[in-house]
């Protein structure tokens, strides 16, 4: 059932930046064929910068996850989200059929947890209206004051397998219900209005 809704390919892409690069994706999501755009160090600016590689790909699914870096950068929340819906907007354009997966920004230290907050309150509102899923990782991930949960790092950023696998607990779910859903969107044909073709 559903299979009518599928796009020729069934790879995944993971977007991001070293907390995507570092996960062993192909153990953690079995059964998924899996490419992995995670960079390290990339701040929203260098997604937007290689977006065109990830579209390149045509895949059936991209799941983003970006934004933690830029806030070692110091830049607004509104320059974060700004530059997450640019993405979004931008894979929405070129991949119509592609379905989308917006990750909420990951827990890191508790001092981080406000503005971090306040980003995912803004992805969370903008994802519908590029016909993109969301998933917020933050009940998995994080305590009650907002750092991401020890048992999960060394260095309150980046996942240990613990981490990692918890991540996947939540991704996995996440994907299939997307995959259940019909297309995201379709491309606009317009009508034959001149007779020529």
């Amino acid at each position: 059932m559903g299979d009518e809704w599928r796009p020729e390919r069934e790879e995944l892409v993971l977007v991001g930046d070293s907390l995507t690069q570092g996960g062993d994706w192909e153990a953690l999501l079995p059964g998924e064929t899996v490419r992995n755009f995670g960079m390290a160090g990339d701040t929203t600016d260098d997604v937007i910068a290689r977006l065109w590689d990830v579209i390149e790909t045509r895949p059936a699914l991209v799941a983003l996850l970006i934004g933690t870096n830029d806030l070692a950068w110091r830049r607004s929340v509104e320059h974060i989200v700004r530059n997450i819906e640019t993405v979004l907007v931008t894979l929405r354009k070129e991949l119509p059929e592609t379905r989308i997966l917006v990750q909420s920004v990951m827990p890191r230290g508790h001092e981080f947890a406000d503005q971090i907050r306040d980003i995912n309150r803004h992805l969370w509102q903008f994802a519908p209206t590029v016909h993109a899923g969301w998933l917020d990782l933050w009940p998995a991930m994080a305590l009650e004051d907002g750092e991401l949960n020890p048992a999960f790092t060394e260095d309150r950023l980046h996942l240990n397998a613990d981490g990692y696998r918890a991540w996947a607990g939540e991704l996995a779910p996440a994907l299939e219900r997307l995959r259940e859903l019909p297309p995201s969107s379709r491309a606009i044909t317009l009508p034959d209005l001149g007779g020529a073709s």
